[in-house]
């Protein structure tokens, strides 16, 4: 599949002019002026599009070292396809067509010249100042990138005139092996370079979005699982501090960073992996000259990559002891899906029912979110969950069980602690939509194709048939639209939706989305309370 694939729904056929639904025409040649140099792109479906402008260096100049500014270019840069995504800690295996739930495939090399952004507009220099959705990718700090249909801007700008961009940036140890213990001031911000790709990334939307018809003070920042976690980190950086101005993290949190010393003595692992001395700043140097895949290859050691406290780029842990103040003002918006885990925690049941799965139940909750238990052991959290819910099948409950201590339990602190500002901004949802396959899950990544409103391009998601995609885009029209006028206005009340209170104690209203979009109070409480005794713990620190 590639960008000219014809799918429902998305329309990528160009145009020579088109005159749009917000009453003005398409010019028929993009070109589009940044600071670097000017840009050509496309026309498709009505909607100017750019794919691969180069916002940073190659990134194999600055090995674990901030990004530099693009250089300028003469004459017109071609901006059609896209660009390379970052090196990948997952292991790709080809020929293998998935089965049951997924997502469309990624598409692209692998290259550390991998600093890009992606745009969609309807207008180009007309001073309409649009909002501007800026995206951030899922896939951990490890793997992931924004080279997807999923993530196509286009039906977005149709929507509700807008401009979208998405971005790649470092991943694994070429964003977040902190060396600054060893290498010293050199390598001071190692530890976070693949945040700081992202806070030049806004930088170059604060320089050219203008002319790309956005708002640059306008700019909603939202992400997807790690993408989520990235926004999180975002808001406590000082660096990034007025580049954006509403946040939408979509089941990803961030609540601590790794500490110093705990990146370090990792760090120390991936050298010995290498095979690099360490023993001065200077033994270092060879790592600019190692191949890419070599290093790749060493940081699969670890399976937890993230953003590094290390008092500089981030003094402080994103949301530990409480919300950053630095963003307390910006409003914000977080959500999980209903059943989170679904994937991995219900396949570990698959085959057993009955009895046997009631006494397998204990193990595969350890197995799934042992670490997050505390104190609990997994036989004291089954036997509270068949306290709260006495018809619920094993492999539903071990799936809430987990949940709750793993993937919901972030949202809900850092909920809580902007909560506790007393400042109205903050919102929480739901998505309690189910698949169409086997299980009939919520499972984690569905909101992705609603809030893009790309269902069409999401048959492994949403499901084939056109019952299923009707029943899908009905909903995705009420949480694209929702996103829309969040990131015009900071709030997601208006049409469509029933009133959105803000999250504060205790109420902790909650907007679910399914068929029946309905706010709940403090859903799934008696879970809620339950969980909090085990002191969630951010995975890797």
């Amino acid at each position: 599949m590639n960008r000219r694939t014809v799918l429902r729904g998305v329309g990528l056929g160009a145009v020579a002019w088109a005159a749009g639904p917000f009453g003005y025409g398409i010019e028929a040649e993009a070109v589009a002026a940044t600071r670097a140099g000017k840009v050509k792109g496309t026309v498709e479906n009505g909607v100017y599009v750019f794919r691969g402008i180069p916002y940073g260096e190659d990134t194999a100049r600055t090995r674990f070292k901030a990004p530099r500014t693009v250089a300028g270019w003469t004459g017109v840069k071609e901006c059609v396809d896209w660009a390379a995504r970052a090196p990948q800690l997952a292991v790709e295996r080809a020929g293998k067509a998935p089965v049951g739930y997924h997502l469309p495939p990624d598409i692209g090399g692998q290259s550390e010249d991998c600093l890009h952004v992606n745009v969609w507009t309807r207008g180009l220099r007309d001073g309409r100042r649009r909002p501007v959705l800026f995206y951030i990718h899922g896939g951990a700090y490890n793997s992931g990138t924004a080279n997807c249909v999923l993530y196509d801007g286009n039906r977005l700008c149709q929507r509700g005139d807008v401009v979208v961009v998405t971005v790649n940036h470092r991943l694994n140890a070429f964003g977040h092996l902190y060396l600054g213990d060893i290498g010293g001031e050199a390598y001071r911000d190692s530890g976070n370079v693949g945040i700081l790709d992202l806070v030049l990334a806004l930088q170059w939307v604060k320089a050219n979005v203008a002319e790309f018809g956005g708002d640059p003070d306008r700019v909603l920042i939202f992400g997807q699982s790690g993408g989520g976690a990235k926004c999180a980190t975002l808001m406590a950086m000082p660096a990034a501090k007025g580049l954006f101005h509403r946040v939408l993290t979509m089941s990803g949190q961030q609540v601590k960073a790794k500490p110093t010393a705990v990146a370090t003595e990792e760090a120390k692992d991936v050298l010995d992996k290498l095979g690099v001395k360490y023993r001065t700043a200077s033994d270092l140097q060879v790592l600019e000259t190692l191949p890419m895949e070599k290093i790749l290859e060493a940081a699969r050691i670890y399976q937890y990559w993230l953003p590094v406290r290390d008092g500089g780029v981030l003094g402080r842990d994103p949301f530990t002891p409480d919300a950053p103040g630095i963003s307390a003002g910006v409003p914000m918006m977080l959500g999980n899906t209903h059943d989170e885990t679904s994937i991995a925690a219900a396949g570990m049941l698959a085959g057993k029912t009955g009895e046997e799965a009631w006494v397998a139940a204990p193990g595969v909750l350890k197995e799934s979110v042992g670490q997050y238990l505390g104190a609990y052991s997994p036989e004291e959290v089954v036997r509270r969950y068949r306290e709260i819910y006495p018809e619920m099948a094993a492999e539903r409950l071990v799936v809430a069980a987990s949940v709750a201590f793993r993937a919901w339990a972030g949202q809900v602190l850092e909920a809580d602690r902007r909560a506790a500002s007393g400042r109205a901004n903050t919102w929480v949802y739901r998505m309690d939509w189910k698949d169409p396959f086997p299980g009939h899950w919520s499972p984690h990544t569905i909101d992705l194709a609603f809030m893009f409103d790309n269902c069409g391009v999401a048959p492994g998601m949403v499901g084939s048939t056109a019952e299923d995609l009707a029943r899908a885009e009905a909903l995705a029209d009420r949480m694209a639209s929702m996103l829309i006028r969040f990131a015009a206005t900071g709030d997601p009340n208006g049409a469509g939706l029933p009133r959105w209170p803000a999250y504060l104690a205790p109420a902790r209203e909650t907007m679910i989305f399914e068929e029946r979009v309905r706010v709940e109070r403090d859903p799934r409480g008696e879970e809620r309370v339950f969980a909090a005794a085990a002191q969630y713990r951010q995975p890797g620190t």
